[in-house]
């Protein structure tokens, strides 16, 4: 009788966890769709910024452009915003359907083993060209990667800001994070998943579309405000999966927002010229009084606008025309993590042999941008066929294993990520 009692309570001490579905939808394509197309603009804009003169990376072409950063302003405000909202929507589905235990497990394996492949061979590549260029690095490859395995090495003196020293992650920070703050919106889903809770958000989504707007930019502005520039990605990702999760598939906010695209779309526009016009005359202007005066205020809310006016616009436009299958959904939704963890380093060691070779402004970024989608698509049809692979980009076992050996690969796959698990929550 006790033990049935304590199973009641820890099954309704469970029920807070899991969301509520009603209304839930089987699948949403247009959320797989804009998960492709975001990780694609993702690659579109580091290849980007390889020329930007304004904004800085690991490496740079020796044909750099002064007037790119105001280009990719267009898409720099809301990209990432995107894919943390994406990521929220995903785990409310997720958790729908498997036990918070199984999703903690599975979203360790899939987030953590890919994160330590990549830093300790996928990334490396990438800081010994950075080395190379800014000329802190003499040596072979092959020199720098048996040195690059001791913490305590001194050629990293300056390099010493990665996960472990100067073992860092890059661009693949974000499976880091999105990882760490999965677990911190556990945290939150008694809260998020009560009734009271519920009420209030339910009571938000009939709001006019102006007040919800201005609701929800607050949060966004303050963070934007009050973190430094190099660490505000970072609880701007957290608030955007938290939006994530609470919009899920309110019926309410998707109906609105694919209502009122097309004036979101104008609203953008106009707030993109305001964020540029701010940019290019008080940001990089000389004048500090206007940067940190009300103006620059002024400016940096409007930037906080553009998160939010991109991000819905995207959504918009995604549920009214993408929400269909596809054949080649599967293909594009598997790929994602291959092309993400790839990508940069495709980037950063093809540009910079490149660029020893004056193609030319015109010629140069075209074969970047060639060399680099064939790699990631070469990369992913090697990774997609290789059992061992898989897993270490993300991708579920295509092939069918004995309960001994899946065992077996879920420990060795453990004793890799439980350091990398314990440094990220440090």
């Amino acid at each position: 009788m006790k033990a049935l009692t304590l199973s009641k309570k820890m099954s309704a001490w469970f029920a807070w966890f899991i969301p509520e579905t009603r209304d839930m939808p089987s699948r949403r394509y247009d959320l797989d769709w804009l998960r492709v197309a975001v990780f694609a603009l993702l690659i579109c804009f580091h290849i980007g910024m390889f020329y930007v003169q304004n904004w800085g990376w690991h490496v740079k072409s020796q044909y750099l452009n002064g007037d790119l950063d105001k280009v990719m302003l267009f898409v720099e405000p809301w990209r990432m915003a995107s894919l943390w909202l994406i990521s929220g929507i995903a785990i409310r589905f997720v958790l729908a359907k498997v036990s918070l235990l199984r999703f903690v497990t599975l979203r360790s394996y899939r987030l953590l083993l890919p994160l330590a492949f990549g830093v300790l061979v996928i990334v490396p590549p990438q800081l010994y060209f950075e080395m190379t260029a800014n000329g802190d690095l003499h040596t072979s490859y092959w020199q720098f990667y048996r040195e690059f395995l001791s913490l305590n090495s001194p050629m990293f003196e300056k390099y010493r800001y990665g996960i472990f020293q100067h073992i860092n992650g890059n661009h693949l920070w974000y499976l880091q994070a999105l990882w760490k703050y999965s677990l911190y919106l556990i945290l939150l889903l008694p809260i998020f998943n009560s009734a009271v809770f519920n009420f209030i958000t339910a009571g938000f989504f009939k709001l006019n579309g102006m007040l919800q707007i201005a609701l929800a930019l607050i949060p966004i502005a303050i963070i934007q405000l009050s973190v430094e520039l190099d660490q505000v990605r970072y609880p701007l990702g957290f608030l955007f999966l938290c939006y994530g999760y609470l919009i899920g598939w309110n019926s309410d906010f998707w109906a609105k927002v694919t209502a009122k695209r097309r004036t979101l779309l104008t609203c953008f526009l106009i707030n993109y010229l305001l964020v540029v016009s701010f940019y290019s005359l008080i940001f990089m202007g000389d004048d500090p009084a206007l940067k940190d005066g009300l103006v620059g205020l002024a400016g940096m809310c409007c930037y906080a606008l553009q998160r939010l006016l991109g991000l819905l616009i995207v959504l918009g436009y995604a549920h009214q025309y993408l929400n269909k299958p596809s054949n080649k959904l599967g293909y594009y939704s598997e790929a994602v993590y291959p092309f993400y963890i790839v990508h940069q380093t495709i980037i950063v060691v093809s540009g910079s042999l490149l660029t020893q070779f004056s193609l030319g402004p015109i010629f140069e970024p075209i074969l970047l941008f060639i060399i680099t989608i064939a790699g990631c698509f070469a990369s992913y049809e090697v990774i997609r066929r290789s059992t061992l692979l898989r897993p270490m980009f993300g991708l579920k076992q295509g092939k069918a294993f004995s309960p001994q050996v899946i065992n077996v690969g879920y420990a060795v796959a453990a004793m890799l990520i439980i350091p990398l698990a314990y440094q990220s929550l440090i």
